[in-house]
């Protein structure tokens, strides 16, 4: 079994492929200060929250920030935007999607990221690249990609019906209520654990290698079939913050070809906090 879209890039190609014209290199990483430290030539740097968040509410800049924060990076529409970075694309996801819901065309990542980039001893660079800003077209939002609150409240009939699905890709300890945040990283202010009803835990990483690459279509088909998360059902995914959903959004949409996957970047940090909002917990401390 082949992936269902050409959205894919190796390490080969991106190396046979520098500062060739309408080829746009976007690092994204966790670490907004890791760019700064050395970067594939010719990269151009997305902070994921300085520039794609709003500045105020919790919400992301509107069509016209897309707009002109392409231009800013020299972006075209016709280039082919070629995205990466570390924790095995995990921001690199979450700009695809993004990029995506926004109407953004022409996207790819390159599998294994920064990590799997610089264990192959490639080329690093901390030259900043040279720009020649662009004016980028106003793109529209395509809103089947991402789910709002209310829409995932509705949603959950047809989770217990099974006809949807509802994907948690957090940690086990996080789906189960033990812990409210990752290991290692700061609790975000939630104020309850636990999971949505009727969730099925799939952690996001489960859908990669060691070299951060991602698992043949075979095995992902296997990975979510088997949790009963097949093409067939209305899916949405959901984590912390969205970044990690972001990925495993990129497995079923773009790898498999689910039809209907929706990211939920509200996720739980909204979730566990909302009035009225039920959850299930199944970690007990007696």
């Amino acid at each position: 079994m082949e992936y269902a879209k050409d959205v894919l890039v190796s390490t080969d190609w991106v190396a046979q492929n520098l500062g060739k014209p309408g080829v746009k290199l976007v690092e994204v990483d966790e670490d907004i200060l890791l760019y700064e430290t050395g970067h594939i030539p010719g990269a151009v740097k997305l902070d994921w929250q300085g520039d794609l968040w709003h500045p105020v509410e919790r919400d992301y800049i509107q069509e016209a920030g897309v707009a002109e924060l392409l231009g800013k990076l020299g972006i075209s529409p016709s280039d082919t935007v070629v995205l990466y970075g570390d924790k095995s694309n995990w921001w690199a996801s979450y700009a695809y999607w993004f990029l995506s819901y926004s109407g953004v065309k022409n996207l790819k990542i390159m599998n294994g990221g920064r990590q799997k980039w610089t264990e192959e001893n490639r080329e690093l660079t901390t030259d900043a690249p040279q720009i020649t800003p662009t004016i980028y077209p106003t793109p529209q939002r395509n809103h089947h990609l991402r789910a709002l609150r209310e829409e995932v409240r509705g949603h959950l009939a047809g989770v217990q019906a099974g006809q949807n699905a509802l994907v948690d890709v957090r940690s086990p300890d996080e789906f189960s209520g033990k812990v409210t945040h990752m290991p290692n990283y700061p609790q975000e202010g939630v104020l309850r654990g636990g999971h949505i009803p009727g969730a099925r835990n799939i952690p996001w990483a489960k859908a990669t290698n060691e070299d951060g690459t991602f698992k043949t279509a075979d095995e992902l088909k296997a990975l979510y079939g088997g949790e009963g998360v097949t093409p067939d059902k209305d899916v949405i995914a959901y984590c912390r913050i969205a970044e990690r959903s972001s990925h495993s959004w990129f497995v079923l949409h773009e790898l498999l070809g689910y039809p209907r996957v929706r990211n939920y970047d509200g996720s739980w940090t909204e979730w566990g906090n909302a009035v009225g909002m039920p959850i299930e917990k199944t970690y007990s401390e007696s």
